[in-house]
């Protein structure tokens, strides 16, 4: 086998500049134009450096010019330093960014993702982890199809512990660089009845004998080279004499050990990132690697970067002000020489439609006043958000797009809703019906459907039809013809509903006893809980129309719009897809609690879910170069019932300095109380375990909540008739501050606070 470590092959280094400084103390062309900090960054070449960038500080730049330094002052060779990006598109600008400094192509030096690279050491080294060198890497299908195999041979009901639950549980360990034997016992408790681990041996076992690899062992594998070869380490870090590594903050723990066994040697690593943008966690990005910098490499020099070329003053002060509530940073000030441009606007609406409507019209006037429409984007912190935000766009014949997924109604889970919804309607569907058929899983498998089929054809049917004929024959084994005779029950007695059930009530009931909400549910997948958001957010949609057909003709007319790729458009999508991107107007909406910050981070994380919400919205708002505008609405659609909704704390973190609050105030109206940021502090957020209230203003026990700072006495008395919202009309049996005891005429007795009912 070839020495990987042979330098024949290697391109001849350019020749240095006469030092430093280039010719007579002039420095080179491409350290002109830096600022001071940038500047240090570039020439701190030797030892430990850790580069805080924050949001819009050309930290690009800076990774770009130091490494065309390292190669003219001579320091290093193209192929002695290692370049690590967190995605090929990141290594490709990084190439050329580097090429046009230098005015010539560098060869030879190691540029890409982490996986990447740890491809290529493994391959150079692959009898010593068991493979050959032209190992497979499976991608993400084969990984799932080759875990079932082993999960059917120690017989665990793939129901109880789906195989993707399983997967996911298995490369959060690889992220964390754990091998098997390293895995604590009281983790393997938890995960398929104790048997987590012995899955995770075998198939560990398996793709050794099937010569592959996922891309989890690609850095796996390599910490096992490091830790047991020794000398294979010893002669990367002998190879390697300089790292540089982008984003950082976004390095899980097997990132986090391969570069800091690489650097061992001798300590020339240059890390750059941003403690405050670390915002992927769910990915198993771990912020304390950033945190910990200057504790894991001794003597570190840390350089901010924070003159910022992005954003007004208002905007990074608003962004500045709400991330210093965070506790787990190193902390850093962004600044601008810039003009000081408007203040955040800060909105409240009375709901979720009114406020897409807002947003909508802003807009059209915008585009009406010859802006670009590419320069501005809709940032949600939820998928099921856009869908509003779609539709009043499609209203006003606005295009748009979707960064990060499919849109709306072209989502898997809204695709088979409203494949069942067809099937409904019309019976003559086939396309609707066969993609239904067997999801959720119902026994029906492919001799079945090509029994249907056959029939179908055979005698010029749809396929319903031959489904319902066959249901009641012989044809197929008792559990599908059971399964299937169910199946066309239903729909048999969903479409005699049509006309005695509200359409959206008859949505709800379809997906609940299809057992298609009941499969998202069981599915333990990151993915499943923004599914089911969306299915939630669909059938609470269906009550904007006349009926299911309605519906149903309104989807095949937006499905049916051509998109021009050339065309300005509107940008939505979510504040995870929007990292790294930049608009010149942003739109920030939903800030509200449970929604932003997403109530599931806050009750499976608590404190560290809350900052690295927090820090989202710190993304969100240096999103925006001219204008930020956030919203919040009193109300919001839950699970198809209108409930109240609280402003997001976030919104009392901003420095009233650098916002400016629209006077048409909903909650101003909602319950006579004062104006959610009338006063400085004029609401806290409360620790959890302690009595608080809910969204819709029930009082309710061992919640975190949100309540005025210093409460004051209720302007409602006993007796009185009161409307809220959720429970309609109701008697207050009694005043305790400002909560109420009032009973209700349909709902019953509840504790509710003043503020979310009115005098009736």
């Amino acid at each position: 086998m070839p020495d990987p470590f042979a330098l024949t092959d290697e391109p001849a280094p350019a020749a240095p500049l006469a030092g430093p400084a280039g010719t007579a103390g002039i420095d080179p062309p491409y350290l002109q134009g830096l600022n001071e900090a940038q500047a240090e960054a570039v020439e701190a070449l030797d030892g430990p450096v850790l580069v805080l960038a924050g949001a819009g500080t050309g930290k690009t730049r800076v990774l770009t010019t130091r490494l065309a330094h390292l190669l003219v002052t001579g320091k290093a060779r193209s192929f002695d330093v290692v370049a690590v990006t967190f995605t090929n598109r990141a290594a490709m600008e990084m190439k050329n960014r580097v090429a046009a400094l230098l005015n010539r192509p560098v060869e030879g030096w190691w540029l890409g993702p982490f996986h990447a690279l740890g491809a290529r050491i493994v391959r150079a080294h692959a009898e010593a982890v068991g493979l050959k060198s032209n190992f497979t890497i499976l991608d993400a299908d084969d990984q799932l199809r080759l875990l079932k195999q082993i999960m059917a041979l120690h017989e665990i009901d793939d129901k109880k512990w789906p195989a993707r639950l399983l997967l996911g549980i298995i490369q959060r360990w690889k992220d964390r660089g754990l091998t098997p034997d390293k895995v604590g016992t009281e983790e393997d408790a938890i995960s398929a009845d104790g048997m987590a681990v012995e899955l995770y041996k075998d198939y560990q076992a398996r793709l050794l004998a099937l010569n592959a690899a996922d891309f989890g062992d690609l850095l796996l594998h390599c910490l096992t080279l490091f830790t047991t070869e020794t000398e294979i380490l010893a002669r990367y870090q002998q190879k390697f004499r300089y790292l540089l590594v982008d984003e950082y903050q976004d390095t899980n723990v097997a990132q986090y050990l391969w570069l800091r066994l690489l650097a061992q040697g001798h300590h020339n690593i240059c890390c750059v990132g941003d403690d405050d943008q670390s915002i992927y966690s769910w990915r198993g990005a771990e912020v304390g690697n950033i945190l910990s910098f200057e504790k894991d490499f001794e003597g570190a020099k840390v350089v901010r970067l924070e003159q910022n070329y992005r954003s007004t003053p208002h905007i990074l002060g608003a962004a500045s002000g709400l991330i210093a509530h965070n506790e787990g940073r190193l902390g850093k000030t962004l600044w601008t020489g810039a003009n000081e441009g408007k203040k955040v606007a800060l909105q409240g609406v009375w709901d979720g439609e009114e406020e897409a409507r807002v947003v909508g019209e802003d807009i059209e006037a915008r585009q009406s006043r010859g802006e670009n429409l590419d320069e501005m984007a809709v940032l949600v912190r939820a998928g099921f958000q856009t869908r509003e935000f779609e539709e009043r766009l499609i209203t006003l014949a606005i295009p748009y797009r979707v960064i990060g997924g499919p849109r709306f109604y072209e989502r898997l889970e809204i695709r088979d809703a409203i494949a069942y919804f067809r099937v409904i309607v019309s019976q003559d569907d086939d396309l609707a019906f066969e993609r239904i058929v067997n999801t959720p899983k119902r026994g029906l498998g492919q001799a079945s459907l090509q029994t249907i089929h056959h029939l179908a054809r055979a005698r010029g049917m749809p396929l319903y039809d031959a489904a319902q004929t066959i249901s009641e024959s012989d044809e197929l084994r008792p559990k599908a013809r059971s399964a299937l005779r169910q199946l066309i029950g239903d729909f048999e007695r969903w479409r005699g509903n049509l006309a005695n059930l509200p359409h959206p009530d008859l949505a709800a009931i379809v997906l609940d006893e299809s057992g298609y909400t009941e499969m998202w549910m069981l599915d333990k997948t990151p993915e499943a809980p923004g599914r089911l958001e969306n299915l939630k957010e669909l059938v609470a949609g269906l009550s904007e129309f006349e009926n299911l057909q309605g519906f149903l003709e309104h989807v095949s007319l937006v499905m049916d719009t051509v998109e021009n790729s050339d065309e300005a458009k509107v940008n939505l999508m979510t504040l995870h897809s929007a990292k790294g991107l930049e608009f010149d107007t942003v739109y920030l909406p939903g800030w509200e609690e449970g929604l932003f910050p997403h109530q599931r981070s806050l009750d499976e994380e608590g404190l560290k879910g809350l900052e690295e919400e927090r820090r989202l919205a710190y993304v969100g708002i240096t999103r925006a170069r001219r204008e930020a505008r956030i919203s919040y609405a009193a109300n919001r659609r839950i699970y198809n019932q209108w409930q109240n909704a609280l402003p997001s704390r976030f919104i009392g973190e901003l420095p009233d300095e650098n916002i400016e609050q629209s006077a048409d105030n909903p909650f101003l109206k909602a319950g006579g109380g004062s104006g959610f940021r009338d006063a400085p502090g004029a609401f806290e957020f409360n620790s959890p375990k302690r009595a608080g209230h809910a969204r819709d203003g029930t009082v309710i026990e061992g919640e975190a909540w949100l309540v005025p700072a210093a409460e004051t006495a209720s302007s409602f008395t006993s007796g009185g008739r009161v409307f809220h919202q959720k429970f309609g009309y109701g008697r207050i049996l009694r005043v305790d501050g400002n909560k109420l005891e009032v009973a209700f005429d349909k709902a019953g007795t509840k504790k509710v606070i003043d503020s979310f009912v009115e005098l009736a």
